[in-house]
């Protein structure tokens, strides 16, 4: 009994020790935090008396932040002497003598250790990581690389040497590093890529791993992976013309089924180098029938070809020339599930562009008969036809497909599709009322851009049947609305410039100079479409049309005439004047991007 009350009589002393430095190592840090670290010297002096090697690294610390230098090069010294196998005093030597200036010191301590380091992988490891926690990744650079020789293994310690050199920002290096690794690694090109990327900073960065790329490339010519990076490479820089080039290089050689191309083709496309990617396509189709991506490349091909021309000028002969691709695509695999997607875009080819109404109804009618298609391209399908109805002068039949896609797909964004279009047909029809109703359920619609223009239409019909209530003039402009719609501007701009004629003093004035900016962009005359959102911006600054015509001219300056800081001058104008606008946080992720911040990780 008397033993046992023993124990834990010392047991509890133990313990009131262990609680009473536990609260003097948190005092000592609230008077680090407060600034006065000469109080927290005093309390740590005396845990260090206490238990050397637990409160050594708190009172180092103190003692260099204090800029007592000679204090601590002394009790390091006297740890290194107790304890000359653990590696962390010298270190922290050679720290002291850094913080102190005397960089040469330090370097001899550094090199020694480097010298005596034992070809024993947990310690170099170990010896490594004490140099980075001492913020010395330079050093931890030398004693991994030091390891390899050692180990006599150039493979080792890849991960370790990457996270250095960005942590350090060393591009040459971590470039090198990488095109070591990623031979016997080709699972991490993806991880490579973003690396690289987050830490070039332009052209010469990319022109420097190019360099790098070359030299490794002549060295072992058989491996693949430097040829994808390199295709990544010329991605980065814009030069797509090239990255195909090197694409098609390596798959000639490998003689493969154009996999990698088919995959490049859809990144060119989203670069908007739909001419590159169509080359890209071809050598797919040339490939032969055989080839399991003959039919989607040859899909993509017309799809493509059709990105090309209406994304640009394009003459009839274009038009016509892609009307007889799809006709031969459709003759080639008949018409079926699999091939609706491509009965539609020949509908809507000649519905807009060729402005051939009775055979594009024709052809979407015939969709809607295929078996099976799949549900989103049928209902995708019905609002095209419905769209066909409208300009075919056939409102009812339109409204009954408008209405079958907003009830058979409930809460979606295709039914909210449906609804606006409907709403649309009403007010093309003159039935303002119905319109505005539908519009103003939409205006909290989940798709920005819906909510937008449900807004903008609805603000339309009030404001002006506020200045008319006989709607009139409102009637002629939504008539050349209609015409925008149908992709017929020469029949929208006589109905637009008759209405000041027929209705003076209306109200529409700048909702006129919004359609014919509309209209120019339509026909890709951007300079005039400029000259027209100027005249909004300028002359209506707090009308319905002032931030979209703001945000429009920003989407111009940036994707159509490539200047770049007239952009951010508009994107910038929404974020402070128009703190309001449904544009608010496209303009601002824009104008972040054109400054140069990087995007979000998300």
């Amino acid at each position: 009994m008397k033993r046992a009350s023993i124990i834990i009589f010392f047991l509890s002393v133990c313990c009131l020790s262990v609680f009473g430095q536990d609260t003097d190592l948190q005092l000592a840090r609230q008077y680090t935090t407060d600034g006065e670290p000469q109080k927290a010297l005093a309390i740590y002096l005396k845990l260090f008396k206490q238990d050397n090697e637990s409160y050594y690294p708190y009172y180092i610390n103190c003692l260099l932040s204090l800029k007592k230098f000679d204090d601590a090069e002394s009790v390091t010294k006297k740890m290194q002497r107790r304890h000359p196998a653990d590696n962390q005093y010298p270190v922290t030597l050679g720290r002291i003598y850094t913080q102190k200036g005397d960089i040469g010191k330090a370097d001899q301590v550094y090199d020694e250790l480097i010298k005596n380091l034992p070809a024993d992988p947990a310690e170099i490891s170990s010896l490594a990581s004490q140099f980075y926690q001492a913020q010395n990744a330079d050093y931890a650079i030398k004693i991994f690389q030091r390891g390899r020789k050692l180990l006599n293994n150039d493979r080792l310690y890849s991960f370790e040497l990457i996270n250095l050199y960005r942590f350090k920002r060393d591009k040459p290096d971590l470039v090198e590093e990488y095109l070591n690794f990623l031979p016997e690694n080709a699972s991490f090109l993806n991880q490579a890529e973003n690396a690289l990327s987050g830490i070039f900073e332009g052209a010469a960065d990319y022109d420097m791993l190019k360099a790098a790329l070359y030299k490794h490339i002549q060295r072992d010519p058989q491996q693949t992976i430097y040829a994808d990076l390199l295709t990544w490479q010329f991605l980065q820089q814009k030069q797509f013309d090239q990255a195909l080039n090197q694409a098609l290089a390596l798959s000639r050689r490998q003689n493969d089924d154009g996999n990698s191309i088919f995959e490049l083709c859809q990144t060119l496309i989203s670069n908007q180098a739909y001419e590159t990617a169509i080359r890209g396509y071809e050598y797919i189709v040339g490939k032969g029938k055989d080839n399991s991506l003959y039919i989607p490349a040859k899909i993509e091909l017309i799809n493509t070809k059709n990105l090309l021309v209406t994304s640009g000028k394009y003459t009839q002969s274009d038009l016509l020339s892609l009307e007889s691709d799809y006709s031969g695509l459709l003759n080639e695999f008949g018409k079926n599930r699999n091939t609706v997607f491509a009965m539609q875009r020949l509908a809507r080819l000649q519905a807009f562009k060729l402005h051939k109404l009775n055979e594009a109804q024709k052809l979407l009618e015939e969709t809607l008969k295929i078996p099976d298609v799949r549900a989103g391209m049928e209902a995708s399908c019905k609002l095209d036809l419905g769209d066909i109805y409208v300009l075919n002068g056939l409102p009812y039949e339109a409204t009954l497909l408008y209405e079958q896609v907003e009830t058979g797909y409930p809460n979606t964004a295709i039914a909210q599709d449906a609804k606006f279009r409907n709403a649309k047909l009403a007010y093309y029809m003159g039935d303002f009322a119905f319109a505005k109703g539908q519009l103003d359920v939409l205006k909290a619609a989940t798709s920005q851009l819906i909510a937008n223009d449900a807004l903008n239409l609805s603000l339309l019909i009030t404001d002006n049947l506020a200045a008319d209530s006989s709607g009139n003039a409102l009637k002629m402009y939504a008539r050349a609305d209609e015409q925008i719609f149908a992709e017929q501007p020469d029949k929208a701009v006589a109905i637009l410039d008759s209405i000041d004629n027929k209705y003076p003093n209306n109200a529409l004035y700048d909702d006129i100079l919004m359609a014919k900016a509309r209209i120019r962009i339509q026909e890709k005359n951007y300079t005039d479409a400029v000259t027209l959102l100027k005249k909004i911006v300028e002359e209506h600054p707090f009308n319905l049309w002032a931030d979209d015509a703001v945000f429009m001219l920003g989407d111009i300056y940036e994707n159509r005439l490539n200047d770049k800081e007239q952009a951010k001058t508009y994107y910038q104008k929404i974020i402070t004047d128009y703190p309001g606008s449904l544009w608010l946080n496209e303009a601002r992720k824009r104008f972040r991007l054109l400054r140069g911040d990087k995007p979000d990780a998300s």
